[in-house]
């Protein structure tokens, strides 16, 4: 089983990109942000901890972290946020890690694919056969962000200011995926990528 890594700046395409891949291979795919969000859930390893640190005012009445709470905590404290990082980004590795494992015990998959924005910043480098960058120009990202989630420019602008630069996410990438084009031309790079070494539908 080959474990590859998603990853690539904001409004760049990544979800279609795995959707694609889902559908045509044997494979299992995993979202960072999902996980992290499962990693906090009461029970979980970093629930405890995250409360102790944020304090009660940022749960639901039914336990739960509420995300805005939490957002707002942490945003407006740079040494909070890192502190919460040190919590989840661990907890999140491990139980990727763990999904992993049980992939390959299982045996179904050929691929195994984890994605997120900050994988060659997490160091996820060490964990991955190869680490995928799915690419679109600024200009591009802007506009898909503005029509698909209502994003302000200054929104945008900060997310995109504080993920790596194009050169960054190249320097880190073992393949990149050029995500400008249509989508038929973006999945017949990931076919060419894969051909060789995976069965597909």
């Amino acid at each position: 089983m080959r474990l590859i890594g998603i990853t690539g700046g904001v409004g760049a395409g990544k979800s279609t990109i795995l959707e694609y891949i889902k559908a045509h291979y044997r494979c299992r795919v995993y979202l960072a942000d999902q996980v992290a969000h499962a990693v906090k859930e009461p029970g979980q390893p970093c629930y405890e901890a995250l409360v102790e640190l944020l304090g009660r005012e940022v749960l639901e009445e039914n336990g739960q972290i509420h995300k805005g709470r939490m957002a707002e905590r942490i945003f407006r404290d740079e040494n909070l946020l890192e502190q919460v990082n040190a919590l989840v980004h661990p907890a999140v590795r491990a139980y990727l890690l763990e999904k992993v494992r049980e992939a390959r015990e299982e045996g179904w998959a050929e691929l195994f694919f984890i994605e997120a924005a900050l994988l060659i910043e997490c160091g996820y480098r060490d964990i991955v056969d190869e680490m995928w960058y799915v690419h679109a120009g600024e200009d591009l990202r802007s506009g898909r962000l503005r029509e698909s989630r209502g994003y302000s420019p200054e929104k945008i602008g900060q997310i995109m200011g504080s993920q790596l630069t194009e050169e960054g996410f190249r320097a880190g990438s073992d393949f990149v995926i050029d995500n400008s084009g249509t989508p038929e031309e973006s999945y017949r790079q990931i076919r060419r990528r894969l051909e060789g070494y995976t069965w597909r539908q």
